[in-house]
């Protein structure tokens, strides 16, 4: 099974944060790939060499294509307290997203209604502010290239496909996106949206995290982080 060893950004007794590839899914799915949650149970099985099976708790997720920044529990009491600091948004999430057209702002706050469709796996932006999710993130641009901007993105609401969509409805979907209005696809289906920073309190030992992921190993990643 594939060694995810180089992936860990942070380990302690208690959670373990994986810097996720824009391939990898989080759970098994219809597919039959390997998840990113089966990785990690080997990992800690092999590194420590644990009989039986592994406690692995999942906190959070994230698109398969979209990369960086993933957090698992090691302990029943870790993956409780995280959930419910992911409940009370106490774990703040910054994304990076690469797009090609020009915000109307160099920075503002969107503010939305969205409405999932479970058949197309999709969100829409919606005014039925009765049947719809209240979704708000702020944006501003950190880096620019000759074609595409770079956005810092701080979440507010954690809706599904919840950047994805907002940036698009903005004008500015996020570079290999096909599902919400980009252009051309990436190589491996990936789409640009990278979970770069995590910062909350510890749920055992009350100390603050921060966590950096670096981005993926692709020119336009590596012109833009070299930028910031």
């Amino acid at each position: 099974m594939y060694d995810i060893s180089s992936q860990v950004l942070y380990e302690d007794n208690h959670i373990i944060v994986i810097n996720k590839k824009n391939s990898q899914i989080v759970h098994s799915d219809k597919t039959g790939d390997v998840s990113l949650e089966e990785l990690v149970k080997h990992y800690l099985k092999t590194k420590y060499n644990k009989p039986g099976n592994v406690y692995c708790g999942v906190v959070h997720r994230l698109d398969r294509p979209v990369s960086g920044a993933l957090i698992f529990a090691k302990t029943d009491k870790a993956l409780t307290r995280l959930n419910a600091m992911v409940k009370n948004h106490e774990i703040q999430k910054t994304y990076w997203a690469i797009t090609r057209n020009n915000p109307p702002k160099e920075q503002d706050t969107l503010k939305n209604y969205i409405i999932r469709n479970e058949k197309t796996n999709k969100s829409y932006i919606t005014k039925d502010v009765n049947n719809g999710l209240y979704a708000e993130l702020d944006y501003k641009v950190i880096a620019r290239s000759d074609f595409y901007n770079l956005l810092e993105v701080n979440l507010k609401t954690g809706r599904h496909h919840q950047i994805r969509v907002q940036l698009a409805h903005m004008g500015c979907p996020i570079k290999g996106d096909l599902k919400y209005g980009f252009g051309r696809s990436n190589k491996i289906a990936s789409i640009s949206l990278h979970a770069r920073h995590l910062s909350f309190i510890h749920p055992v030992k009350k100390e603050p995290i921060s966590i950096t992921a670096p981005v993926p190993d692709e020119p336009l990643w590596q012109f833009f982080e070299s930028e910031v």
